[in-house]
């Protein structure tokens, strides 16, 4: 239990940015001269770098981070910092030839684009896809691990909680829509990162610094857990090479083709604004490594020099050993680490994870159903009835979500749980986005066929290494199977395009470079806001970090 003190600022917290999402929202929708459609799903395209930046990193970091990579941290050590690192490689990909091409062609919604660079079955069956993905991996599992959060530090029921916090959200983002959602998340990740830090600080204080860090870690035989590229046959499933041939499928899929992140690209003012706000969003993601893995891994030494009570969390295994079930560390870590006051601020720090992932996603849900759904079976719909089934659609999504609480309540580790459902939906569509960016020769047939043969081979792997875990595709990791997935999709793909080539026409050439210089040749920004430098920086950063925790 926290003290009252923490309790009030908690509240105080969530009652502010209530009321900083809903003026947000209609204050600059009455003040906008553009189409209240526009202007309620895309911010009337006027988002700058620093928001769409700010608003990508808060609605990738959800509670779910917080709580899954610091329990990651403290069984695998840094390993898990992979998603987050390689995370800004493919940034710079959205960065270079994605974000330019979505603004360029103007599209709304990604299943836009692919109705545009491909045909209407495309569209309908990443809309399917995309809302699945939205009410699953973005607000279901962010509402499991605030749920916990919640139930472990305030005692209450973890539904009751999670309700509770999901209206609030669910108010301001359905009446305020995209520029409240961006607006509110800015704030978020500033006290995301701030709760973070406080967090991160106090672990390191308590162990001493890095040094006693790793000596703890040389006397318990897991220097391993500092490397963040393993070998290969490591126990962990996730070899350095897993990680550079899986991620890519998973991250292009998430970063690139996902309209619940894409979203705050769409909005962007112009190109220049929607690629430095993407690469912006890669130089924030360095952060969380430190900030939420890192305490983890020395929340694990704190543990063994007896600077850690866990006996909480302690109980026996089926051969009746005792182990550490990790799942709710960081909880214990806010309330054992910090004073009164500061926990509140922590709370308020998970609740800003959870709030702005299910507020990017319910904005995403409601503006796939209006011009997807809605305004396909009705072309004649005014802007007050797409906002209205946008609106709709978010609540019925909000409930859905709840509903699967309990079935996603069963994975051990959230973050892996979360991870493993991505790697299987994710190839065929980061296969038909790509070769449909780069490659003027993929059919309409190609992309269709890839979509649903791909996605069908995903499911029915996904479903027999869950029904039968020992069977021989159940033992492949799961960043390798995505590999091998997009390997077939690509396959299938290209030998289908070979067979049913793409008619041409040139008012197609639109929706996909003819080379892979032409997006390098757009003037960008003077100076150290250039793209290209901005681009090289991150490159590089990225290059001797990898060294460095190789």
């Amino acid at each position: 239990m926290i003290a009252t003190t923490d309790i009030v600022i908690t509240i105080t917290y969530i009652l502010l940015i209530l009321l900083i999402g809903l003026w947000a929202g209609i204050r600059h929708r009455r003040g906008s001269g553009k189409g209240e459609a526009s202007e309620y799903f895309l911010a009337g395209k006027s988002l700058k770098w620093p928001a769409i930046g700010l608003a990508l990193f808060a609605t990738n970091i959800s509670t779910v981070h917080l709580v899954s990579l610091a329990q990651s941290g403290f069984d695998s050590g840094l390993l898990n910092g992979n998603f987050e690192w390689m995370a800004a490689f493919t940034l710079i990909l959205l960065a270079l030839f994605f974000a330019p091409f979505y603004i360029r062609s103007g599209v709304s919604t990604l299943p836009d684009f692919l109705e545009k660079r491909y045909d209407r079955s495309c569209r309908d069956w990443l809309t399917i896809i995309s809302l699945a993905s939205a009410v699953i991996i973005h607000i279901a599992f962010s509402m499991l691990a605030g749920g916990i959060v919640l139930k472990t530090l305030f005692n209450v029921d973890m539904y009751t909680s999670v309700i509770i916090i999901s209206l609030v959200t669910a108010v301001y983002t359905v009446i305020g829509g995209l520029r409240a959602v961006v607006i509110t998340e800015s704030i978020q990740t500033v006290v995301l990162v701030a709760g973070a830090l406080i967090i991160s600080y106090a672990a390191f204080h308590k162990i001493g610094g890095w040094q006693p860090m790793v000596d703890v870690l040389q006397r318990e035989g897991q220097m391993e857990k500092l490397s963040m590229l393993r070998p290969s046959g490591d126990e962990s499933g996730m070899p350095w090479y897993a990680v550079f041939l899986g991620y890519p499928i998973l991250g292009i899929w998430y970063w690139c083709a996902d309209q619940t992140i894409v979203q705050r690209v769409l909005g962007a003012k112009d190109i220049n604004h929607a690629r430095t706000g993407v690469l912006f969003c890669g130089f924030i993601k360095i952060l969380p490594v430190f900030i939420f893995v890192l305490p983890g891994l020395m929340a694990f030494a704190l543990y063994k020099t007896g600077g850690l009570d866990l006996s909480l969390l302690t109980g026996k295994d089926t051969a009746g050993n005792t182990v550490v079930h990790s799942k709710g560390i960081y909880t214990l870590m806010i309330t054992q680490l910090l004073p009164s006051g500061l926990v509140g601020l922590l709370v308020a720090a998970l609740l800003s994870g959870l709030m702005s992932q299910i507020s990017g996603a319910l904005n995403s849900i409601s503006t796939m159903i209006s011009y997807d759904v809605y305004k396909r079976s009705r072309p004649a719909a005014t802007d007050k009835q797409l906002v209205l089934a946008g609106k709709i659609s978010a609540v019925i999504a909000l409930v859905f979500s709840l509903l699967l609480l309990p079935l996603l309540d069963r994975y051990e580790s959230i973050f892996n749980g979360l991870n493993d459902i991505i790697a299987h939906i994710a190839p065929p569509i980061t296969c038909v986005f790509v070769l449909g960016v780069a490659w003027g020769r993929a059919s309409a047939i190609s992309a269709r066929y890839t979509l649903w043969i791909g996605s069908a081979l995903g499911v029915i792997v996904y479903t027999i290494n869950k029904l039968i875990p020992a069977n021989p595709l159940g033992q492949v990791p799961f960043m390798m199977m995505a590999f091998y997935l997009f390997c077939v999709c690509v396959l299938l793909q290209v030998s289908l395009s070979l067979r049913y080539p793409a008619p041409r026409a040139a008012e197609g050439e639109v929706y996909y470079w003819r080379n892979l210089l032409e997006p390098l040749r757009i003037q960008g920004w003077k100076g150290i806001g250039n793209y290209r430098v901005l681009s090289v920086l991150l490159l590089v950063c990225m290059g001797l970090l990898f060294y460095y925790f190789r």
